[in-house]
């Protein structure tokens, strides 16, 4: 009998220990099986999460930034303890003594979906585990993944420590609203950094991960507020949190930024605008699109928001001044339907999804409107964001309207929206006022005439309602703005101020028929002096001039100031016919009135990556004495340039000079006058479809381009002079109070002789009047006075000239706004081209 039982006990002692092994057996087979193939763990310890690219100001401000997964990668050292323990207690709280997986919650939740039938299927992960799901395999819930994931989470723990681990983990994963780790959902739900957080908003993080879409702020807000309570307690179980600290904490409201609580982070940052978005374009093409939405490089931009803010308004100002003027109303397009107007929540509601314009500020801000009510005297308007009181009615009078041909009734119906500002009278608020977004656009760059830094640009009148960059991406003609590379191609070619060039009528057979170029005052000045050419804008004298010099010179500077890559040799294109964008024509500006060296336009100072390691410098030039301790108090660093020179400094000063007399005499001596020398081109293209002017300082050098986007005649009146001119002075007049100005320096080699500006004679030293101007001639060189050049047209015998004793007929015209300005005769063309007027 006891041998019996004895052989029974033996023989089921065999069987479950074969039962064992084979078990342990197939364990081990299927470990190894699903063990061959996995991808390396190893990469993980190199590994860099995508993060968010961002644009600072000069002050250091964040100003913009861009990403495709919204992440601020923090390491694992400045993460606070508190949210680590809040993650650990609501995630894994075994985290730190297990070997990558947790075999107890593996059998707890096995028993659990045996139990339930698989009706509930209990997630056993642990943070190790997670990481590899998160990184290396895919999120389906089969076995084969999670013994894949048990394999590398032994693994991986053998090669990173637990701390890398938590910090792979709490900087990958997704935490609702776009927020990818910690510091950004922290920034996303509280607008706080991680060191500020209170335990209940890092245990409100903490809830997160388990499914974010079911705890959302706003929509499940009590279950949110069970499961942060829940993390709680865990917390206090495991000793992060005293019985005091737990009490004090589960007694916090649910607060957020979704919930009003917190004004948003996205809010401290301006709007995206021109000049952000520049940056993105031009860095995508530069580092790769995908590195600099995902590279999370901190990029130093070379804005002055404060000359921004000016640009913007300066540009807009004119573009609204012109559009006003038309008399039409085109409103935003966008109207509300009748059901939207029932109650004030509705109107509101449906209004705050209209897309139109919000970065207005013009004057004040502009605000999306809705038309309410239409009465023969006023109308009444509901205001996006403006609640209405007895001292701002949300009312427009009829007067509001005077420069509208029609009354309320007919340009407006129920339901529209509109853009409307306050109206103030020394801060007192007069009435609301109606605004449009112009048709006509326009783009104004300003930059620094020594480095290329640009501190302003504005590619149209509001950003939200055209992302097109007409400063940099609009290729329009540039006109008579472009004569200024001629004059420099004959300056450099042995011509002087003073040559002498005929004015005369021009005819050239093309294969398009004949071409008869013409002045805008469509009259002929005889022989000329360089100088009245330009401060003049006279076009028969820069054909004649291209002519004589060849249009290969002329191209040839044109390409080496970067105006264009490749200048097709027409004779047409010397009257700026050939279409180019305003950020070229900025620049090469620069590189006149900084005495002829190359500069490179730029919008980033600097950049860096992740790791703070500058991968990009703008300024490459070397300062001498920046490391010296001992320098002397009375003096700085040398900065020592190593630009190369585009062309002889005696030019650059000479055209400089030239351009000196187009703002004092010239086409742009109406409406630039500042308290620092000031030189510039204008530019007028046939039937104003561009108007441009870009002058300069000793310091700054501004440009500005207006046009339809679609060119067509802007009418008469619209001249480079007119439209652009007042824009550069608003903005020029800030900026020389803050970069200053001075007179331009004059380069060695220049020997001053004064002459007759009208014929080009030389006159005495002692010589006065408003004919007389003091030229700068190279030292060295024979002056040759009267020789004067046709370019190989003939003039005619018997042409009656405009003599220099004579005025042109100027007409000052009253506009629709009741402001005055001065237009010329009207000029005709030939039936090709020329592309500048003047």
């Amino acid at each position: 009998m006891l041998r019996a039982i004895l052989t029974f006990f033996g023989t089921l002692f065999s069987l479950l220990t074969l039962g064992v092994m084979l078990i342990a057996l197939s364990i081990g087979a299927v470990f190894y099986i699903y063990g061959k193939d996995l991808p390396s763990h190893e990469s993980l310890a190199n590994y860099t999460p995508p993060t968010i690219s961002r644009i600072y100001s000069g002050q250091g401000r964040i100003i913009d930034e861009f990403s495709t997964e919204r992440r601020l990668f923090t390491p694992a050292e400045d993460i606070p303890p508190l949210v680590k323990n809040a993650f650990i207690s609501a995630e894994d709280k075994n985290f730190y003594n297990h070997a990558g997986y947790d075999a107890r919650g593996i059998a707890a939740a096995f028993v659990e979906a045996v139990r339930t039938r698989g009706q509930t299927v209990r997630g056993a992960s642990t943070i190790t585990q997670q990481v590899m799901k998160n990184f290396l395999l895919s999120g389906d819930r089969r076995i084969e993944r999670k013994i894949k994931e048990i394999i590398l989470a032994t693994r991986i723990e053998d090669t990173l420590d637990k701390e890398a681990i938590l910090e792979l983990y709490l900087n990958e994963i997704f935490l609702g609203q776009n927020s990818y780790g910690v510091a950004a959902a922290a920034q996303t739900y509280f607008n706080k950094p991680l060191s500020e957080l209170a335990p209940h908003e890092a245990a409100f993080l903490a809830t997160m991960p388990k499914a974010p879409s079911d705890y959302h702020p706003v929509r499940q807000k009590d279950r949110l507020r069970a499961r942060r309570d829940f993390v709680l307690e865990e917390m206090k179980e495991n000793g992060y949190l005293t019985q005091a600290e737990y009490e004090v904490e589960v007694a916090q409201p649910v607060r957020s930024v979704q919930n009003g609580d917190f004004e948003p982070f996205a809010q401290s940052l301006p709007p995206r605008d021109y000049f952000t978005d520049e940056i993105r374009r031009q860095l995508s093409r530069d580092f790769g699109e995908g590195e600099f939405f995902t590279g999370g490089l901190a990029v130093r931009a070379t804005i002055d928001p404060e000359m921004q803010e000016v640009a913007a308004q300066s540009l807009q100002l004119q573009l609204e001044i012109y559009d006003r003027g038309r008399g039409r109303w085109r409103g935003t397009g966008e109207k509300l339907p009748p059901e939207a107007l029932e109650s004030e929540a509705a109107w509101r509601a449906a209004l705050a999804e209209v897309e139109v314009s919000r970065d207005v500020n013009l004057n004040g801000k502009w605000h999306p409107a809705v038309v309410l009510e239409i009465g023969d005297q006023q109308m009444r308007i509901g205001i996006e964001g403006v609640e209405e009181t007895e001292a701002e009615p949300h009312v427009v009078p009829r007067k509001d309207i005077g420069w509208l041909p029609g009354s309320f009734q007919d340009e407006f119906e129920v339901g529209d929206v509109v853009h409307v500002r306050r109206m103030t009278d020394d801060g007192a608020f007069v009435r609301w006022t109606l605004r449009q977004v112009p048709e006509v656009q326009g783009g104004f760059v300003a930059m620094d005439v020594h480095t290329g830094r640009v501190i302003a640009m504005q590619g149209g009148f509001s950003y939200q309602h055209s992302v097109f960059n007409r400063a940099t991406q609009a290729q329009r003609q540039p006109g008579s703005s472009f004569k200024p590379f001629v004059y420099a191609a004959a300056l450099d070619s042995g011509y002087t101020p003073a040559t002498i060039v005929v004015d005369a009528p021009i005819e050239i057979n093309t294969p398009q028929g004949l071409w008869r170029p013409r002045n805008s005052s469509n009259k002929f000045y005889g022989p000329t002096p360089l100088r009245t050419g330009i401060e003049q804008s006279r076009n028969l004298m820069t054909i004649r001039l291209a002519q004589e010099v060849g249009m290969d010179v002329v191209a040839d500077y044109a390409e080496r100031f970067g105006v264009y890559d490749n200048m097709r040799r027409f004779l047409a294109n010397s009257l700026g016919s050939e279409e180019t964008t305003l950020y070229k024509m900025v620049a090469a500006y620069a590189m006149f009135a900084n005495g002829g060296e190359r500069i490179e336009p730029t919008l980033v100072d600097r950049v860096q990556d992740r790791y703070g390691k500058t991968v990009y410098r703008h300024d490459q030039r070397e300062c001498t004495d920046c490391d010296v301790a001992d320098i002397a108090e009375n003096r700085g660093p040398r900065i020592v340039s190593n630009r190369k020179r585009v062309m002889d400094a005696v030019t650059a000063y000479q055209l400089t000079s030239m351009m000196r007399g187009v703002v004092e005499r010239g086409t742009a001596s109406a409406h630039v006058k500042l308290p620092v020398p000031v030189a510039g081109k204008t530019g007028t293209t046939n039937e104003a479809r561009d108007v441009w002017f870009v002058g300069f300082t000793s310091n700054i050098v501004a440009g500005c381009y207006i046009g339809f986007d679609q060119p067509r005649p802007m009418g008469r009146g619209a001249y480079g002079g007119t439209m652009c001119g007042p824009v550069f002075q608003r903005f020029m007049t800030e900026a020389t109070q803050k970069y200053g100005g001075g007179k331009f320096a004059v380069p060695e080699g220049c020997e001053f002789i004064k002459i007759d500006r009208f014929t080009g004679a030389r006159l005495s030293s002692d010589a006065s009047g408003n004919y007389v101007v003091s030229e700068c001639f190279r030292e060295g060189e024979e002056f040759m006075f009267g020789i004067m050049f046709d370019g190989g047209f003939a003039m005619g015998d018997d042409l009656e000239l405009f003599s220099s004793g004579e005025t042109e007929v100027i007409r000052e015209i009253t506009t629709s706004t009741g402001d005055t300005a001065t237009v010329g005769e009207k000029a005709t063309f030939g039936s090709i081209s020329s592309g500048g007027l003047y």
